[in-house]
């Protein structure tokens, strides 16, 4: 995976309000830092521009933020500096993880904004979750969050205009999703994502990306962490819910 560059200067416009702020994103995950000492271990993959990196940091954690985009990984490292806040940024996918990190290493490993499904198919996918299991001591946690693809391929081929304009930096854009859905669950699928900033005095500014994804069932996803010795201890999933959260324990 190592979509995401022509999008990571415009990427706040698809962060949600409440999780714009570090500070508020990872108050979100309260329930789950409840659970770790202060000064615990944390690695962010698929870190994006970095607001829950930064906000785990600001409460005293040893952060490291990977992502596979070397623009998303640059940003993080620019907020970092902005909030005064100390996290490692590297630049990896999932598959190169562990030749930068020793295993046994985090007490937590977060992977989430719904990025697992930019993993290549089932094979790719258990890679991901096997290189992020290694990663964790034992009794550690692996924390995700994901689409509900199950809605999401139910809906079919489609064009999402959100229905209102978000404000970021002084500018309004419109954000733009096209789902390009394939027949089959295991085929690879595509979403396109347009961000127009809108000023009336001003011209429209666009940005787009073409991005893969290789969409799971939640049952299959549940297998597949058992797989590589992921045991799940929490799960908001349900079939009516847009996204979902797994905390799985290292056994």
């Amino acid at each position: 995976m190592s979509g995401y560059n022509a999008l990571a200067e415009v990427y706040e416009w698809l962060i949600s309000d409440a999780k714009l702020a570090p500070a508020e994103f990872a108050a979100s995950f309260d329930d789950v830092l409840g659970l770790l000492p202060s000064n615990a271990h944390v690695l962010d993959c698929a870190c994006g521009t970095g607001q829950l990196a930064v906000g785990l940091a600001g409460l005293g954690m040893h952060v490291v933020a990977t992502d596979a985009s070397e623009a998303m990984v640059r940003r993080t490292a620019e907020l970092s500096e902005e909030f005064g806040a100390s996290v490692r940024t590297v630049r990896a996918d999932w598959q190169e993880l562990p030749g930068h990190f020793d295993d046994d290493t985090f007490d937590v490993v977060f992977c989430v904004g719904n990025s697992l499904h930019h993993a290549e198919g089932t094979r790719g996918r258990v890679a991901a979750l096997e290189s992020m299991s290694r990663l964790l001591r034992r009794g550690g946690r692996l924390v995700l969050t994901s689409r509900t693809w199950e809605l999401v391929r139910a809906r079919g081929s489609r064009l999402d205009i959100k229905d209102r304009l978000v404000r970021r930096n002084g500018r309004n854009a419109v954000v733009v999703y096209r789902w390009d859905i394939a027949p089959n669950w295991e085929d690879e699928h595509h979403i396109e994502i347009a961000i127009a900033q809108v000023d009336t005095a001003g011209p429209v500014l666009a940005r787009s990306e073409l991005l893969s994804s290789w969409p799971y069932r939640y049952e299959q996803l549940e297998a597949e962490l058992q797989r590589v010795g992921l045991q799940t201890e929490l799960s908001t999933f349900t079939l009516e819910a847009e996204n979902y959260m797994v905390v799985a324990n290292k056994v």
